[in-house]
């Protein structure tokens, strides 16, 4: 008799969720029917590399050590799922939400992001997240990993705004209530 063990299949079990995390942030409410998302999933060696970026960083520019300790803990994930959005006004009037007198004001200035651009982004990721509990699989919105991901550049130069969700299944989340000197000691 062939048994399948939990552990053996736990790998395709999380792509799978990760597929349709994206799924539900591909199909959140975008403002004014716009959708700007970028969406993506990194398996064991992308993570490696946005680890070692955050570390790198970290270093480099003497950053916070939850820098460093989010790049040990995304270690402990088997996907991560990376959301962005392109900064592109949506010529709503009126509107001047993000500080600009309209549209046309604000894409002089191209850096500074659209209210519904990043307001699209958190609903996008609300619903993601909300897939991840459905199924049970441990994870972590966090910004530090898009910081690693913006400087990598993996998203081109229109994506302005990265977060990423680390998936894991484990006895325990391995993102939350991090004891914060053992990973740095790992690093």
């Amino acid at each position: 008799m062939k048994m399948y063990y939990e552990q053996d299949l736990r790998e395709e079990a999380i792509f799978e969720v990760a597929k349709k995390i994206m799924t539900a942030a591909r199909t959140a409410p975008k403002g004014h029917g716009v959708d700007n998302l970028v969406l993506a999933v990194l398996k064991e060696d992308g993570i490696e590399a946005v680890s070692n970026k955050l570390k790198e960083m970290a270093r480099r520019d003497n950053l916070p050590d939850y820098f460093v300790r989010d790049a040990v803990s995304i270690r402990s994930a088997s996907a991560m799922v990376v959301f962005g959005t392109k900064i592109m006004p949506m010529g709503l009037h009126p509107c001047g939400m993000c500080g600009f007198a309209n549209c046309a004001e604000k894409s002089k200035h191209p850096d500074h992001p659209c209210v519904f651009n990043t307001g699209d982004l958190g609903i996008a990721m609300g619903s993601a997240a909300s897939v991840a509990m459905d199924h049970r699989v441990d994870n972590r919105i966090m910004y530090t990993v898009g910081q690693a991901l913006l400087e990598m550049g993996v998203f081109g130069k229109d994506v302005k705004i990265v977060y990423a969700m680390p998936l894991s299944v484990s006895g325990k989340n391995p993102f939350m209530d991090r004891d914060k000197d053992a990973l740095l000691k790992k690093a």
